[in-house]
């Protein structure tokens, strides 16, 4: 087996950055075929990375698009994990200690939730995520954690993800959204999406106020907060 490297493309700003998002994207639950840069699961995420640079750099905040060395999760190995950690750990080298939030979409999602305990992440936000029914969720502690599942999602389970954030809400700041007549590519609704995650990570990351929406959950008591209709 060839020893990949990950690779990431940045869009915004180069210097003068005052946080930055990491997009994760998608695969399998095992494969150690390589990521290339036509990859569907890595193609979905451009978009969000093209339209948070359109509202976001001219305040700083710079985007990078992960590439996995590998498609699959590959347990007990969890590959994305690792790569995410890497990438954390660049951003660190290139732009000190800003302020970062994760973004990820299917196993990136997961990778996300994972990977969120890190010193540098203030907030994830994980899409149709791939989870399971005993994802930790302590290390979340003090992050803001926003989750939307289209209900119609027939590859990753939406009761999966709606339970790992009824688990979270106990330790952290928590909002689930239902996303409704979705399904798992993000492409029926996708200026909805588009929309909610630009709004989030900015609004998180302090360059414009959060949507009262995601606020109002966020202080709701659990479950109230975690069926928000989208």
């Amino acid at each position: 087996m060839t020893d990949l490297q990950p690779q990431y493309r940045t869009f915004g700003p180069k210097t003068g950055v005052r946080g930055v998002v990491l997009l994760l994207h998608g695969g399998q639950e095992r494969s150690h075929a390589q990521v290339h840069a036509f990859r569907p699961a890595y193609l979905r995420m451009l978009p969000f990375a093209k339209a948070i640079t359109r509202a976001g750099a001219g305040q700083g905040i710079a985007v990078w698009a992960l590439r996995y060395r590998y498609r699959g999760w590959n347990a007990p190995d969890r590959d994305p994990v690792r790569d995410t950690e890497w990438a954390l750990d660049q951003i660190r080298r290139t732009h000190g200690d800003v302020p970062v939030v994760l973004v990820g979409h299917s196993m990136g999602g997961r990778t996300a939730l994972r990977a969120g305990g890190d010193a540098s992440v203030v907030a994830v936000c994980a899409l149709a995520p791939w989870t399971k029914p005993n994802e930790p969720v302590e290390h979340l502690a003090g992050r803001t954690v926003l989750i939307a599942h289209g209900l119609n999602d027939r590859t990753t389970d939406p009761e999966l993800s709606f339970s790992f954030a009824r688990r979270a809400k106990a330790v952290t700041e928590v909002v689930h959204f239902d996303v409704h007549d979705e399904g798992h590519a993000l492409l029926r609704k996708a200026d909805t999406w588009t929309r909610l995650v630009t709004g989030f990570v900015l609004g998180v990351l302090g360059t414009q106020p959060v949507d009262p929406v995601i606020t109002n959950a966020l202080g709701r008591p659990s479950p109230e907060g975690l069926r928000i209709p989208l």
